[in-house]
């Protein structure tokens, strides 16, 4: 059984290459919703509703035993519904996992004062990084932007316009001790986050989540006996247009094989 990453688009990528690098043994399979991207401007019943059917997917016609949603936008909006009521349902024996409870524990460890979150329009709207934080770390204050350029910058191969765009978006943060990249996409950049907040902590997921994922592995052997152990990766799209391709390799580091797969209603 495969260990399953799914995100609303490409930026998962990123979380996949770190993934196969921290846990190489195991067999791991992608998927990503780019037929329905970008997920942070559509409702939360609505990526949840999507989210679901991808997830269902990934365990029936993939067979993981687990899944990572790499999507803070579906992580808020849709795995508190998977863990108590999809999976008791429907698999009972398997997992899936978020994002964003790893993420603020980082942060909250890092005892900063002052934090800025960066994220799309419906992560920052649902103040779930706010309120998780408030509970670890009472005295942080946290500045929150949507920043909706990135995602079609990233998915689209807009690298030479991101310095321009990154600049303005960060200017509101000039002071904050650490940046979250609260979306899967964002790593891409975050070495010009860095340059343009060098006195920041960048805090970004593809650094955070191979660890967690490690260590909850650790502490459910049950689990982690379930998985194989080929060295097998699976790279699926809901929709391949334009040079979608092109950008999944350039995305994740080299070359891919990835299929086009069809999700049903």
């Amino acid at each position: 059984m495969k260990i399953g990453i799914f995100d609303s688009g490409l930026g998962g990528l990123i979380m996949t290459k770190a993934l196969v690098l921290a846990l190489p043994e195991y067999d791991h399979a992608y998927l990503g919703d780019t037929a329905n991207l970008p997920y942070g401007a559509r409702s939360a019943e609505q990526v949840c509703e999507l989210t679901t059917r991808c997830v269902d997917w990934l365990f029936r016609e993939q067979d993981c035993a687990l899944v990572v949603i790499a999507c803070n936008t579906a992580t808020i909006a849709a795995l508190e519904y998977l863990q108590a009521e999809y999976l008791p349902a429907n698999f009972p024996e398997r997992c899936i996992v978020g994002i964003v409870a790893p993420t603020m524990e980082a942060v909250a460890s890092g005892g900063f004062a002052r934090v800025g979150l960066i994220a799309t329009e419906g992560t920052v709207k649902s103040g779930v990084y706010e309120r998780e934080l408030r509970k670890l770390s009472p005295d942080t204050s946290v500045t929150s932007l949507a920043t909706p350029l990135l995602v079609p910058l990233v998915e689209n191969g807009g690298d030479k316009y991101a310095p321009a765009v990154i600049a303005d978006y960060v200017e509101p943060l000039a002071d904050v001790d650490a940046l979250v990249l609260g979306c899967t996409h964002y790593p891409h950049y975050k070495k010009l986050f860095a340059q343009q907040l060098p006195k920041a902590t960048i805090i970004s997921q593809d650094e955070i989540i191979p660890a967690s994922l490690s260590a909850y592995l650790d502490q459910h052997k049950d689990l982690e006996a379930k998985l194989s152990r080929g060295g097998k990766r699976f790279f699926g799209i809901t929709d391949i247009a334009g040079s979608y391709l092109t950008q999944a390799e350039r995305i994740f580091g080299g070359k891919l094989d990835v299929a086009r797969v069809v999700i049903s209603a």
